[in-house]
């Protein structure tokens, strides 16, 4: 069985004042073309569909369009699940109509997915709350999916114990995944689990949350979890989320990555979606597959106006963020012609050497190309004359996520 495994779309989202439609367009084609060339049997694209709980329309076509050209009408499953950009209610509004076309929507972790067949082939054999197995056309064994959407710490508890909210989360999970993969994730089938969550090596340092991604770790999120956490019979975890594709401590738990750049977190980053082949009984084989659409997103430090203008005529196709070392402030003149000389300029960041004379006193300069955090921080300790501390910092993130979502 061949599974194509995506995630993190985050269709309608802009970089700044920058729309990426026309490059979601075209990797969303070249998925397509991807799932088609590969001949694969069924699609998992592991939440963040789109970026905002109301997306914009011409995000909302493009991701029907897209889902629809995956089915294969009707004879390829595709299976989406929310993530925490999501809302759950709109993911499974289309459910009644999307499954007449083979697509399965999950919004929430206690989720039902209602039987249906298809003159394909394709139907639901077996179904519960976060489970569901399926016949494949042409398949001889049957595919069981692990379904867990996104839900904040609090929703997850009350979804899966809610008699007993003062278990640790990763147990919670771990006891209601073994429970579903005993009572039906034997060896007769191929058995995966889909998940948007934060899930890294025990005692590893965590990787990092894309830069403008509303955190669900920590900050009234879910607790990271760990591999071991995933019941044995499960053979692969398709994971949603961090947007770097990678292996999460384990060879058959893996982040697919979103298919294009988002931040400039992530200037130089190669893309991919997995092509995931599995038999029954067998260890999951996992093949990258590059996208070649999208922008490059990069950053460059130039020293001086010469050295700006030249490094943008050599890369043009791009989107740029541009920190350019000067003696004093850039004239209105200078903005213009470096404006003029790359359409794809996200943001220009002045680095004045030596700082700004300003009454005879030294003004400190602002480094612009720090994150939020670490501006806040600069901030707080600047006012009140100390660090501020873990909780401050929590409260100032959840801020901003919570603008971010507005």
């Amino acid at each position: 069985m061949k599974l194509l495994h995506t995630s993190d779309w985050h269709l309608g989202k802009r970089l700044e004042d920058f729309s990426r439609i026309a490059e979601q367009q075209a990797v969303m084609n070249e998925i397509c073309e991807i799932a088609e060339r590969e001949n694969v049997d069924a699609v998992l694209v592991a939440g963040d569909l789109f970026d905002t709980f109301n997306p914009p329309t011409e995000a909302v076509d493009l991701f029907y369009k897209t889902l629809k050209r995956l089915s294969k009408n009707g004879q390829r499953p595709v299976i989406a699940i929310a993530g925490n950009h999501d809302s759950p209610d709109r993911i499974e509004a289309p459910d009644p109509l999307a499954r007449e076309c083979g697509i399965i929507f999950a919004g929430y972790p206690n989720s039902v997915v209602q039987p249906f067949e298809l003159e394909s082939g394709l139907k639901i054999i077996r179904s519960e709350a976060g489970f569901f197995e399926l016949q494949l056309p042409d398949q001889p064994v049957p595919l069981r999916v692990l379904s867990t959407p996104y839900a904040s710490e609090i929703r997850l508890k009350t979804y899966l114990s809610p008699e007993d909210s003062e278990e640790e989360l990763r147990q919670l999970l771990q006891k209601n995944w073994q429970l579903l993969a005993d009572k039906y994730c034997d060896s007769g089938g191929v058995n995966v689990l889909v998940t948007h969550l934060f899930v890294a090596s025990k005692g590893a340092d965590l990787p990092d949350e894309p830069d403008d991604e509303k955190p669900i770790l920590h900050v009234g999120g879910a607790q990271v979890v760990y591999p071991e956490n995933i019941p044995q019979q499960v053979q692969y975890t398709a994971l949603g989320h961090l947007h770097r594709m990678h292996s999460a401590g384990k060879s058959s738990v893996y982040y697919s990555g979103s298919p294009l750049s988002y931040s400039f977190a992530e200037a130089n980053q190669q893309k991919y979606v997995l092509v995931v082949e599995i038999e029954p009984q067998q260890e999951a084989r996992v093949r990258e597959i590059e996208l070649m659409q999208g922008k490059k997103l990069l950053r460059k430090r130039a020293e001086g106006m010469d050295e700006a203008l030249a490094w943008l005529v050599e890369n043009q196709d791009s989107l740029v963020e541009l920190t350019l070392v000067t003696d004093t402030f850039l004239t209105a003149m200078e903005r213009k012609t470096i404006a003029a000389a790359h359409s794809g300029i996200i943001a220009i960041i002045p680095e004045i050497q030596g700082g700004i004379e300003s009454n005879s006193a030294r003004t400190k300069n602002i480094d612009l190309s720090k994150s939020m955090d670490e501006l806040f921080a600069d901030y707080f300790r600047h006012k009140k004359g100390q660090e501020p501390n873990d909780e401050i910092m929590k409260l100032f993130t959840e801020i901003m996520a919570e603008e971010g979502e507005r």
